[in-house]
């Protein structure tokens, strides 16, 4: 692993304006030798115009959250991440790197930037808009999952040099690890096991768990990582709703008897205690069916009068 090391730079203003003078200079001393045909005064002011315009690239200006990684003909200098304007060494490569907080959508494509031959950039990188990605859950039930993540770089030399490009890099490693997740939990759950609907927080913190381990070498700290989709895979959405709806229907109607059986009782007991009627164990049987019908009956019930007596 690449150990970031801080490079401290000196301030810029100074060496620009040796710089500048050097190439002002540089030229006035050419145009007096020539005219004075003095050759050591031309070539003295060609050596000061050549030498303050290489000092000029040693100059560059960072921004706010942003970095500088410095190489020197291949070998690793240091990393400049305090934002200002700075003079270093003019041969060094100066590559920038942003350390602003980014975010993506997975299953989202992405499409380098294309350059001709001369280096200059014909089309920009390019990243479409995040799809979900269909998976199986546990059961082997296919779904539609995606998540957003948001993330930064905080180690600029193992983004520079463990990885080939970091981004992508991102992208690829979070799509596998929603994979990963979608796969070993269920979609739904009845048994108070952790399941992608029904625990989603707990999902996301162990997705975000999983996406940093995977990055971990790339210098790169996750901030957030949420479900932004999640549902079953059109082929199999509507047979599931069905499922779900007879769920829904049997944990009511369980609801309702438990009521009723309730209210059954308790209807028997006032009865008893007030003594308003004897009923015998065949009258007892009929009464509690009758009040289970009228509760648990999902329509409107029809009474029947009973005009006759007490025995009849």
């Amino acid at each position: 692993m690449t150990e970031e090391k801080m490079y401290q730079p000196q301030s810029g203003w100074f060496p620009l304006g040796l710089c500048l003078g050097g190439l002002l200079f540089g030229v006035i001393l050419f145009v007096t030798g020539a005219i004075s045909e003095s050759g050591v005064a031309a070539l003295l002011g060609v050596v000061l115009f050549l030498a303050g315009l290489v000092n000029l690239f040693g100059c560059m200006a960072v921004a706010p959250n942003q970095a500088r990684v410095l190489l020197l003909f291949g070998e690793y200098k240091g990393s400049v991440t305090h934002s200002g304007f700075y003079w270093v060494n003019p041969f060094f490569s100066k590559h920038k790197i942003s350390l602003r907080i980014r975010n993506f959508e997975t299953g989202s494509v992405s499409t380098p930037e294309q350059k001709d031959q001369a280096g200059n950039i014909i089309r920009a990188k390019t990243r479409s808009g995040g799809r979900p990605s269909k998976v199986n859950d546990r059961d082997g039930n296919p779904i539609e999952i995606s998540a957003v993540v948001v993330w930064r770089v905080v180690n600029t030399a193992e983004a520079m040099f463990e990885v080939d490009d970091f981004e992508d890099f991102v992208a690829v490693q979070s799509e596998a690890a929603l994979r990963n997740l979608a796969s070993r939990h269920p979609y739904d759950s009845e048994d108070h096991e952790v399941s992608l609907r029904g625990n989603t927080p707990q999902v996301c913190d162990q997705l975000l768990t999983d996406i940093q381990e995977r990055l971990d070498k790339a210098g790169v700290e996750v901030i957030e990582a949420r479900i932004s989709h999640l549902a079953y895979a059109p082929e199999i959405a509507a047979a599931m709703l069905q499922r779900q709806q007879a769920q829904a229907v049997v944990a009511a109607r369980t609801k309702i008897v438990e009521g009723a059986v309730g209210m059954v009782e308790m209807a028997l007991d006032h009865l008893a205690q007030g003594k308003i009627v004897e009923l015998d164990a065949e009258r007892r049987a009929a009464m509690v069916s009758n009040l289970l019908v009228v509760l648990c009956s999902d329509r409107h019930t029809q009474p029947v009068v009973n005009t006759g007596t007490a025995s009849h």
